[in-house]
């Protein structure tokens, strides 16, 4: 800066000056010297473009020269004393660093340098500015014009500024002279002359000077004066003073500007009227609508700023315009009716009323305009109300008779311009005015609350629904577009697209939508051309097609949040639907079901067919996609009428060609061509979101789509073409009900889904994203799995359940190769195992570039997937898991003279202690201990002993509670004689349920042991002698020892059984050589099964010979017997002959004869699309928040059911709740089957269990006893 030269000057000098040409207008409009200041201060608060100034980027690189490395010393410093505790927080880092340059020598050397220059740089502009003002002869002139008149330029420092030079501030002397010229009685050169000067003032001094009410005065009454000029001239300065002036000044120039115009429509001089329509080039009403146009140009921009004033400012304005909007005849005129009033000049402008939605956006705002529309000003409302009544009885007569109406939507948003309006064209300007005033008036609920609303010529009030009704009939009662004309006009002024907008706000805002939409009539009125269609009725609609599209998209809204969906199943009143009556979604699928048929004569040939066919489709999706909503539309069998309409257009679509790459897409593909793989896709998405729930998803198998279906959903993601959230969350259900199945998995793995999903986890967890740059090295994980690799982990622990499991591995060897390549990367789940989970090899460990936090990765991994005991016993017997895992511990030891020392203490060997006894021992939460993945502060940070061999160390058993004493109980000896002594009375089996329910809720504590076996023994015993309680055949059965000896028992079996007797070893329920008699018992009941057993080929896994998993049922009950084989056995054999047994012994309907042979084949259990199902049904209506829970995380609760149900719930509940939950569901039937929870306990919920026997048993247990026949 000490070598300051000429060109420094120059440049400077040009940079300043753009800087202030680019904010000329902002300082302009500044009422003052102070806030034009003010402006330029927080020029970077509101300048977005601040940073890009050239003399911003030079000031920059100025200070960052002459003190950066003052500021680089001092972060050192502060760096420094951060690390020793002496600065804590970022805030408090920066304030110190600011604080201590700004102290600096060469922050002050600096400062004064650049005042210098700048006085040096500013003082030439300055000259210059002068020299151009001397050369401007016409600006010279102007101003001694202006001089002569007695007006003088202020000698003050912003007088000098261009941005002024257009103002001429004047004095309270110089304003009360012009007031008293301005006065009406003033000849009329004297009144020109002084506005002439007005407009030259600045509206900031004319509004704060004394004289501003009287001048207020003058200017309303001048403003109708004859000449059009003169008037014109008040608006300008009014124009001028709403742009440059503050809202308590703008606001009595506004009120003025109101009350003028409304004494002028009361005025006899006005004499217009609606018949006689509006000539908008007549000089006079071009003037008017000006007048108009600037209050509306006012009311849209003064919200931004009023909030910031008192309320009673804008309560002003508010009141002046719904004043001057109420304007209307005197009743008992005789033109009162035809008397066209300010709302139609105002409707011109401004047709969808923004002004008012501007004006109710805000609270603040928003409850003053409503407060007075309710005391003061509600005949606009009325007013508003009887326009939509009168057009709506207008289209009536005229929708079938002419074309009349269907002109005043196609001329307002034509292009060409419009200098004349009939009167029905002006009734129609004011009908959608009125139409987008109302819909966003019923937005709010005190706005609601102004109806009912009463009207002169209608008896009964209209109500809020009568509005809403009247709105849905508009949709097709008024006519639309024809299908030309809809494509090139996307923002019209049709009834229907107005109406649509409106709607679908509705649909949007959850109270609105309750109160005004979600009514019977409301429904009856907008399925009424569809039911119109249905009943073979004519139909007097414009363009049919597009009424239905926007019939149904409303529906689709309905049926997307659980208040509409259940006003489209049950009706208004969901306990009191009748079926003499059918609610709207029986009227809905019947209508798609035709649509689907091509069973509509009136749309047949119709270009927009396949819409409406999609648009219906997808509403019934909505339905279908719930629970409940399936519930509904199995009986109507729409999955197979989709399936068979894409069955015929996937003939269709084979002999589409496939598009060429570089060829003309227009030209390889025809249109026709086009539309046959739109409506493809259309189908098979409707068919993939049956499977949004375990029911859906077993009828989707029944069409033989699954494999398409969920090849077009993998086609979808690989493009990214969900990009709405709840659709992603609905993939995330859908993906995680096909991995529940056997069927889905292997469509899942056909589809490319399963190697996708390994490659990106692989690239997350080893690799690296290759399209991101790296600037700075990746940041160590902190994590036992890294954020970047959470939603990979998830994705697999949704996909690897244990169906998936055996269809994915059963004939999948671990390569073990000598050799791994840093290049290769795993393909499918066996490589997952192979390069994370079991690393027995230098060669796996040297593959890896993270190995520690792969390794963790494949271990939680591992962890989770042992908890569904069935993956545990298959995993530990082809993969021998748990042997690698204590190789490795022994191999992580310390060295010492003496030999191996202790197993180091690191975060792989504290995963694999975990899983190690997680897989190794049987228990409920209080019957085990895990440990803890993380390490404790102190000197003990992991307190958990380690080991390299089984068994486990006795401090991972929990000790078992003593028994407590057993104490006769008089309800306990009623139920025991009750089962002993039945009566032949036919209520029998409901006195004994009554009674177990009332011990169960007093005393379940007694119900265990011996007690509990007798009971569940003789109360099947009972059941199954009578034959109107048998489900299944009652057939005999007599093991022989030969038969038995030939069924050898399979590994995961031995496996199996080495683990219950070591776990009834452990509740003292089992004796030494337990084994033997459990493997009898196995084999036996395999026999016996075997019998009721189908011959099915399938290349299903779980198909292929015996039940693949292990019986965890009959272990139950071998446990509940106390290790008895023969009562156990024969408790087995009665009660296969129950219906329970097929909810509660998975492997009594392992290709079971009495099962239709359709269900065999999928590999789909009833208890999956039956009692999961039910679940989720239940836990929607019952417990909704942990459903969306389980929805928005992308996890189906029937898939974690499934588990529960397979294994008995062994390992999530303690033994006590077991023998529990099978009891309980034995006594009261299939249907109470129940989730757990941690502390969970059977009798606690009874009572809560019986309330949902009375709600949902009627459809529960009938669907348990329609497995024989689960073919719809």
């Amino acid at each position: 800066m000490s070598q300051f030269t000429s060109e420094d000057e120059a440049l400077l000098q040009s940079m300043l000056r753009q800087l202030l040409q680019s904010v000329k207008e902002k300082i302009t409009g500044a009422p003052s010297v102070e806030c034009a200041e003010e402006i330029l201060l927080h020029l970077e608060e509101t300048d977005e473009n601040f940073h890009n100034y050239e003399f911003v980027k030079y000031l920059r690189q100025y200070i960052n020269d002459t003190l950066g490395s003052v500021i680089e010393e001092e972060t050192e410093k502060c760096t420094a004393a951060q690390n020793q505790g002496e600065v804590s927080g970022y805030d408090t880092f920066v304030q110190h660093v600011t604080k201590k340059t700004r102290e600096s020598k060469e922050y002050r050397e600096m400062m004064h340098a650049l005042k210098n220059i700048m006085m040096i740089v500013v003082e030439s502009l300055i000259n210059k500015f002068e020299e151009d003002q001397m050369r401007n002869k016409e600006m010279d002139s102007k101003t001694k014009k202006e001089c002569q008149s007695g007006y003088y330029t202020d000698n003050c420092s912003d007088s000098d500024s261009s941005f002024n030079q257009s103002y001429t501030f004047m004095s309270q002397e110089q304003l009360q002279l012009l007031v008293e010229r301005l006065d009406p009685i003033q000849p009329k050169e004297v009144r020109q002359e002084a506005l002439q000067t007005l407009c030259f003032a600045p509206p900031s001094n004319v509004l704060n000077s004394a004289g501003w009410p009287n001048l207020r005065k003058h200017l309303t009454m001048s403003l109708s004066d004859p000449d059009a000029t003169f008037s014109e001239k008040i608006l300008r300065f009014y124009a001028r003073t709403f742009s440059s002036s503050p809202f308590n000044m703008t606001r009595e120039v506004y009120t003025s500007l109101a009350q003028h115009l409304e004494f002028y429509f009361l005025s006899e001089e006005y004499s217009l009227r609606i018949s006689a329509g509006l000539d908008v080039s007549n000089a006079n009403i071009n003037h008017l609508l000006k007048k108009v146009r600037l209050i509306n140009e006012y009311q849209k921009e003064a919200p931004s700023s009023w909030i910031r004033y008192a309320e009673k400012y804008m309560e002003e304005i508010v009141e002046s315009t719904l004043s001057l909007l109420s304007v209307k005849h005197d009743p008992n005129h005789p033109d009162s009716q035809d008397f066209l009033s300010p709302v139609y000049f105002l409707a011109l402008l401004d047709i969808k009323a923004v002004w008012f939605k501007k004006w109710t956006h805000a609270y603040y705002s928003r409850t003053v305009v409503l407060r007075l529309l309710e005391k003061k000003y509600k005949s606009l409302i009325n007013a508003a109300v009887q326009q939509c009544l009168d057009y709506f009885e207008f289209c009536k007569a005229a929708v079938n008779t002419t074309s009349r109406v269907n002109d005043f939507s196609q001329q307002y948003s034509s292009d060409k311009q419009k200098f004349s309006y009939t009167g029905p064209e002006l009734q129609y300007v004011y009908f959608v005015h009125s139409l987008c005033l109302l819909g966003r008036l019923l937005i709010y609920k005190q706005g609601r609350s102004l109806f009912p609303v009463q009207l002169k010529n209608k008896k009964d009030c209209v109500t809020l629904t009568d509005l809403l009704v009247l709105f849905t009939q508009l949709i097709y009662c008024s006519p639309s577009y024809s299908k030309t004309t809809l494509a090139v006009h996307t923002d019209n002024y049709s009834p229907a697209s107005l109406v649509m907008e409106i709607l679908q706000v509705f649909c949007d805002q959850a109270g609105c939508a309750a109160e005004c939409l979600y009514t019977d009539a409301v429904i009856n009125a907008l399925l009424h051309p569809v039911q119109s269609l249905l009943s073979g009725t004519e139909v007097y609609i414009n363009c049919l097609e597009t009424t239905l599209i926007d019939v149904a998209d409303i529906l689709a809204r309905f049926a997307a949040v659980e208040e509409g969906l259940s006003i489209l199943l049950y009706g208004g009143n969901k306990n009191s639907a009748k079926e003499d009556s059918p609610t709207a979604v029986h009227v809905i699928v019947q209508f798609t079901k035709k649509l689907l048929h091509d069973d509509i004569s009136l749309l047949s040939g119709s270009e927009l067919l396949p819409v409406v066919k999609g648009a219906f489709i997808f509403v019934c999706r909505q339905m279908y996609r719930t629970c409940e909503g399936l519930q509904m539309l199995i009986p109507y069998g729409l999955h197979e009428s989709i399936g068979e309409a894409w069955k015929k257009i996937s003939l269709l679509s084979e002999r589409v060609p496939t598009p060429v790459t570089g060829a003309d897409s227009t030209s390889s593909i025809s249109l026709e061509s086009k539309n046959v793989l739109l409506w493809e896709e259309t189908l098979l998405d409707a068919l993939l979101n049956f499977s949004a729930t375990p029911k859906g998803l077993f009828l989707l198998h029944s069409t033989g789509a699954m494999n398409d279906c969920v090849s077009f959903m993998f086609n979808s993601l690989s493009k990214k073409l969900q990009t709405n959230k709840c659709e992603e969350f609905g993939n995330g259900v859908i993906i995680a009900q096909l991995a529940t199945t056997p069927t889905g998995v292997v469509a899942l793995q056909s589809s490319g889904f399963i190697k996708a999903l390994v490659t990106e986890l692989w690239t997350l967890l080893e690799c690296g994203k290759d399209d991101v740059r790296i600037t700075q090295p990746k940041s160590t994980p902190v994590d036992p799995i890294d954020q970047s690799c959470q939603k990979s982990f998830l994705s697999l622990i949704n996909l690897l359940t244990y169906p998936a499991v055996l269809e994915l591995l059963s004939k999948q060897d671990i390569p073990n190769k000598p050799m791994y390549s840093l290049r290769e990367v795993p393909t499918d789940i066996i490589d997952i195992i192979d390069r994370l989970i079991i690393l027995n090899s230098e060669a796996k460990i040297h593959s890896l570039f993270s190995y520690e936090q792969s390794h963790i990765f494949g271990l939680r991994l591992l962890n989770v997937l042992c908890c569904e005991l069935n993956t545990l016993l298959f995993l530990e017997t082809r993969y021998k898991v748990s042997q690698v895992l204590l190789t490795a511990q022994e191999e992580n030891v310390t060295e010492t003279s003496e030999g191996p020392g202790d197993i180091i203490i690191d975060g792989l060997s504290v995963e694999r202690n975990h899983v190690l006894v997680r897989v190794y021992l049987i228990g409920g939460p209080q019957e085990r201990i895990l440990p803890q993945r993380v390490l404790d502060k102190g000197s003990d940070p992991y307190p958990w002993p380690m080991f390299s061999s089984f068994p486990l160390p006795k401090c991972y058993l929990a000790e078992i509670p003593r028994k407590t004493e057993f104490r006769q109980d008089k309800d306990l000896d009623k139920l025991l004689s009750l089962l002993k002594n039945p009566d032949k009375q036919s209520g029998w089996a409901d006195i004994c349920r009554r009674q177990f329910c009332k011990v169960m809720k007093a005393r379940p504590d007694i119900i265990s042991g011996t007690i509990l076996a007798e009971l569940i023994e003789k109360f099947v015993s009972r059941l199954s002698e009578s034959r109107s309680d048998c489900y299944f055949s009652m057939e005999s059965y007599k093991a022989m020892d030969a038969d038995v000896k030939k069924e050898r028992l399979s590994s995961v079996q031995l496996l199996g059984v080495e683990m219950t007797v070591r776990y009834g070893k452990y509740l003292n329920l089992l004796k030494e050589h337990a084994e033997n008699d459990l493997c009898f018992v196995l084999m036996n009941c395999e026999q016996f099964l075997k019998q009721q057993q189908t011959t099915v080929v399938s290349s299903l896994h779980c198909l292929q010979g015996r039940y693949a998993g292990y019986d965890w049922f009959a272990s139950s009950v071998f446990l509940i017997m106390s290790g008895d084989r023969q009562k156990t056995l024969m408790f087995l054999q009665q009660f296969s002959h129950l219906l329970v047994s097929a909810f509660l012994w998975l492997p009594r309907l392992h290709v079971s004869v009495h099962l239709p042979i359709t269900t065999v084949e999928s590999g789909i259990h009833p208890v999956y699309f039956c009692s999961a199902h039910y679940v989720e049904m239940l836990m929607k209506a019952e417990l909704p928040l942990v459903s969306s829970a389980f929805h928005m995380a992308g996890f189906a609760p029937s898939q974690i059911c499934l588990q529960w149900i397979t294994q008995c719930f062994w390992n999530y509940m303690d033994w006590s709740e077991i023998s529990h939950y099978i009891a309980t569901c034995i006594f009261l039937g299939p249907d109470y089957q129940e989730e757990a929870l941690h502390g969970f306990r059977v009798s606690d919920y009874l009572e809560y269990m019986q309330s949902l026997e009375l709600i949902y048993r009627p459809v529960l247990l009938k669907d348990m006893k329609n497995i024989r026949v689960q073919n719809t």
